[in-house]
């Protein structure tokens, strides 16, 4: 959908961007610890890092949601050390925000997940390329890391809560953040972008109709293990 186009129904799209953050149900970002270890094996430092995706909003604990799958399909074969850096409603300004912050540790592996509040927010597609590009270029200067994987950026056309024609705009956006994303990956050695093609029928979301069910988590954090046991860190 062109610029010119989200423009001309803007006087519609406002409002129902206000009848969705009033109708949307909140729901909290999962419990549990936020790092340990798990595994016998070769060492395997993992960092996950993003927006309510990667925090687990959906499911109740951090062992449902996407750290906990991974560590789950993964401790059998590394020994695990995981952390999690993530926040509801991060973008990506959040996020380089948050890892400047963040003390240099030093990881192997790199999982992100962001660009659903990029795409909503009205995010400018030229400073999400350069965020994004930055924060790639940070996670491997400052904290070493070695094999990152870019969550692809999820088709908000296909999530009901959102009414048309808003949803056919952020479908759009969408489309494009992940297509440029796909093309920052292939410029950066060791970066692999996971599209988000995963199933989004109703029976398999969160309560909230937005967020993943702990089958969905599971489906993205097999992904992810295939990836990487195809072409191991180090």
């Amino acid at each position: 959908m062109s610029r010119l186009s989200t423009y001309a129904l803007a006087p519609i799209l406002l409002p129902q961007a206000i009848w969705v953050a009033a109708r949307a149900m909140r729901l909290p970002e999962a419990d549990g610890p936020r790092s340990g270890q798990a595994g016998a094996g070769p060492p395997l430092r993992i960092l996950i890092l993003g927006d309510s995706s990667a925090a687990g909003v959906g499911v109740p604990h951090q062992e449902e949601a996407l750290v906990g799958r991974l560590v789950a399909h993964l401790h059998a074969d590394y020994a695990v050390q995981w952390t999690l850096w993530a926040r509801s409603g991060l973008t990506t300004s959040g996020m380089l925000r948050l890892l400047s912050a963040k003390s240099a540790h030093v990881f192997d592996v790199a999982v992100i997940a962001l660009g659903v509040n990029d795409t909503k927010n009205g995010m400018h597609p030229t400073r999400w390329q350069a965020n994004y590009t930055k924060l790639l270029k940070q996670l491997r200067a400052r904290h070493g890391v070695g094999r990152i994987y870019a969550s692809g950026v999820p088709p908000l056309g296909a999530f009901p809560l959102l009414p048309r024609p808003l949803r056919d705009v952020l479908a759009a956006r969408a489309a494009r953040f992940d297509a440029m994303l796909s093309g920052i990956c292939v410029d950066q050695d060791g970066v692999k972008h996971m599209p988000f093609d995963l199933p989004v029928e109703p029976e398999l979301m969160a309560a909230d109709g937005f967020h993943p069910g702990v089958q969905v988590y599971d489906i993205w954090a097999r992904r992810i293990v295939d990836a990487l046991r195809v072409d191991p860190p180090g």
